[in-house]
């Protein structure tokens, strides 16, 4: 059989036609490829790049800060590194890079870099960060804005008669009364961030209240905009505080703590433990009072056996642990919030809106996946979309008005076949979708019985826990 070699220049080609920017260069650090992506980038042409110095292209770097040049010193990868640096153009550009060593039959060849443009994000963040520092620094009192950082909510205003419900709120007003860290969990849309704000407004701190999502930003920009920036930590940089610093003396709300990046979470329970924060490039540790409430949408048990959470972090936040319960364990509540939701806006619309008790009826027979929040937009759809001010039942969304969802609440004898076989004979369900519902409830089941533990739960059905991972998400349950 012929075997066919890559021409050397079909692989410069190749390379040159790649979106990201590819920097190399030799052991000395003189450019020998440089692509379009990388002039583009850097607002250059090639030919001046070509065969110069690295610091000679970019004369803000030195020896120290350049990512190449201190691969081909130590010969060692850099990985997911973010660089800002000045063009000749004068230009201020921050790129997430990795940079390896190249070697040929076990001889050092130079370095290669892959790059991605980040400066418009880092830009926006920093906007924020200045924004916030602005909003949050001279005004202190707890309710002072209605944006989605303040704490409007209070205890008052979380709706719901159930046993858990009344418990819970119970258990979150005396969490107020003390600063230790609270980790609420619950699955999206219960209200997580509802008690957060609770807790803070009826809490002992006057301080501001700042809520920040791990999963919202970049990781390469999570740091900064935690801990803050001085003069000096990368090209550019002023002086700009973190959220540690701007929610001094109030609370910092961290929601979707599992999406938060490992090494970060290391950072996050220094913090915790010594009360010090230090910004990025300051050698200054600043000291902070600050209550931190994490909130996560799956178990703690399963964001440490998935290696989301650090164990250390875990114990340190479980200080106080709040669980929110679904909203298909505590149907009592449906009725309640139903009738809150069309309350607020017939004050909005100005007129009365009507709930039919076939539609609450419904209602207490659907599983709610989306929970609260999706009770709340359905009944928003359903006034919103007719002009009536009765909410009935041809107003709901057909996969709450399913055959399958609509059997009577508690009826385990809708499973029995002989009822399975009239649903298909006289409401025309097709046996398939008698199945995939009948999966869907046994999956909903088993992550309810495992307290949402997907592992525990694979074991119990006798599936692999990535065929169960693909239901969940083609179920829209988790």
């Amino acid at each position: 059989m012929r075997t066919r070699s890559l021409d050397p220049e079909m692989a410069w080609e190749i390379l040159d036609a790649i979106d990201e920017a590819i920097h190399v260069v030799d052991p000395e650090g003189y450019t020998i490829f440089y692509n379009k992506a990388s002039a583009k980038l850097d607002g250059l042409e090639i030919d001046q790049v070509m065969g110069k110095h690295v610091l000679q292209t970019y004369p803000s770097l030195t020896r120290d800060t350049s990512t190449l040049l201190r691969v081909c010193k130590t010969r060692r990868p850099i990985e997911d590194y973010e660089q800002t640096y000045i063009t000749q153009e004068g230009r201020a550009i921050t790129t997430i890079s990795s940079t390896i060593p190249l070697f040929c039959r076990g001889e050092f060849r130079g370095a290669l870099e892959v790059a991605r443009d980040i400066t418009r994000v880092k830009q926006l963040s920093e906007t924020v960060s200045e924004l916030r520092a602005r909003l949050y620094r001279p005004r202190r009192d707890k309710t002072r804005l209605s944006d989605g950082s303040a704490a409007i909510y209070r205890f008052e205003d979380i709706i719901g008669r159930s046993r858990s419900i009344i418990a819970l709120k119970e258990r979150a007003r005396k969490a107020a009364n003390n600063s230790s860290p609270v980790l609420i969990w619950g699955e999206t849309g219960t209200g997580k961030e509802l008690f957060v704000q609770a807790i803070h407004n009826a809490g002992l701190r006057d301080g501001p209240f700042i809520a920040q999502n791990c999963a919202a930003l970049p990781e390469s920009l999570l740091e900064g905009i935690f801990f803050g920036s001085t003069r000096g930590s990368f090209t550019g940089a002023a002086d700009k505080p973190g959220l540690f610093e701007l929610a001094d003396g109030g609370t910092l709300f961290l929601d979707e703590l599992n999406s938060m990046p490992l090494d970060l979470q290391a950072k996050l329970l220094r913090v915790l433990d010594t009360g010090q924060v230090r910004r990025l490039g300051d050698i200054k540790l600043r000291q902070v009072n600050v209550r931190v409430v994490a909130a996560m949408n799956v178990s703690p048990e399963e964001a440490l056996s998935q290696g989301l959470l650090r164990r250390d972090l875990f114990y340190r936040l479980n200080v106080i642990s709040l669980y929110i319960p679904p909203l298909r364990e505590r149907k009592e509540d449906i009725p309640v919030l139903a009738k809150h939701f069309a309350a607020e806006l017939s004050e909005e619309l100005g007129y009365s809106i009507e709930i039919d008790p076939e539609v609450l009826e419904a209602f207490s027979r659907y599983s709610w996946p989306g929970n609260v929040r999706e009770l709340k937009h359905v009944i928003e759809a359903a006034v919103r979309m007719n002009e009536d001010h009765r909410i009935r039942l041809e107003h709901l969304p057909e996969n709450i008005l399913s055959p399958l969802a609509l059997r009577p609440p508690g009826g385990e004898s809708a499973y029995e076949p002989e009822a399975l076989f009239r649903m298909i004979c006289r409401d025309g369900v097709s046996v398939a979708e008698v199945v995939k519902e009948l999966e869907r409830e046994l999956i909903e089941m088993a992550l309810r019985h495992t307290g949402g533990n997907v592992s525990r739960a694979s074991e119990l059905l006798s599936l692999p826990r990535s065929t169960l991972q693909y239901k969940i998400r083609t179920y829209r349950l988790g």
